[in-house]
């Protein structure tokens, strides 16, 4: 039975898809740390955030930090699908002359809030949005990934976030259990929940490719009172099953057949 999420779930899959071509096409990219966060931004930009491209400006908007800014290209794709520039525009993904570089950065196009890629400064400069927005209606939303929370200045600003008991910082943990050398929980054993509660945050632990759960989630988020983290269990590599959960997929290069393929899968 097709469910009302069914649309999300298709954006979930067409931002995957647009990783492949954009990872294809300029032989390089860290494809499974994009492709698992599809889902989070199709929830975010399609159903949660207050954003409209035609405004993107606008001092009402609420924000979004991509903090582990290696998985740009879903975030280029999610932008384009949501309509804030052409989709052409991603066929210069990490090639000359294209204005996508393999990390996000401000100016490049309407939406990118801010430049990211040195792992760890993306919470910090959310925190800081989110102190200087306390007053109005504005959320800021931070995506990071579970490698990155090894991060010390991660937990600096874990630490001012809870001090200061923001209610309009809500970050977002992709587990997707390795990073760029190895598995993530060989670097940190210790339940990442329990850290982020005894800094004082909300924490909750969701399918991240379960688009209802996000959304729930993420609401229920917007009426805490202190600042919340939603850790999201997700597949690096998801929708290529030869390189779903595994160390393969972070520098994943797709070839022809491996195009062809995904048209098909996804």
């Amino acid at each position: 039975m097709a469910t009302r999420h069914t649309h999300i779930e298709k954006i979930g899959a067409r931002i995957r898809r647009l990783v492949i071509e954009m990872s294809h096409r300029s032989r390089s990219g860290e494809t499974g740390s994009a492709l698992s966060i599809s889902d989070i931004l199709a929830v975010l930009y399609f159903k949660i955030m207050r954003n409209d491209p035609k405004k993107p400006d606008d001092p009402k908007r609420d924000r979004f930090v991509l903090s582990k800014g290696h998985g740009a290209a879903a975030l280029y794709a999610a932008l384009a699908l949501r309509g804030y520039f052409e989709e052409d525009l991603l066929h210069g993904h990490r090639m000359n002359g294209g204005v996508f570089h393999g990390h996000p950065s401000r100016g490049a196009a309407p939406g990118i809030e801010v430049s990211t890629g040195s792992l760890g400064h993306g919470l910090s400069i959310a925190v800081g949005m989110a102190y200087a927005l306390r007053k109005t209606k504005s959320t800021v939303y931070v995506l990071l990934g579970d490698g990155e929370c090894n991060e010390g200045s991660v937990w600096e600003a874990v630490l001012s976030a809870g001090a200061l008991a923001l209610p309009n910082i809500i970050a977002i943990v992709d587990d997707n259990k390795f990073q760029g050398f190895g598995a993530s929980r060989e670097i940190n054993p210790f339940d990442m929940e329990r850290q982020w509660q005894s800094f004082g945050w909300s924490a909750e632990r969701v399918d991240g490719h379960d688009v209802d759960a996000l959304e729930r989630a993420l609401r229920a988020a917007t009426h805490s009172q202190r600042p919340t983290v939603i850790i999201a269990d997700t597949v690096s590599g998801k929708g290529v099953p030869a390189i779903e959960n595994s160390l393969q997929a972070h520098y994943y290069v797709p070839d022809d057949a491996a195009l062809e393929a995904a048209g098909n899968n996804l």
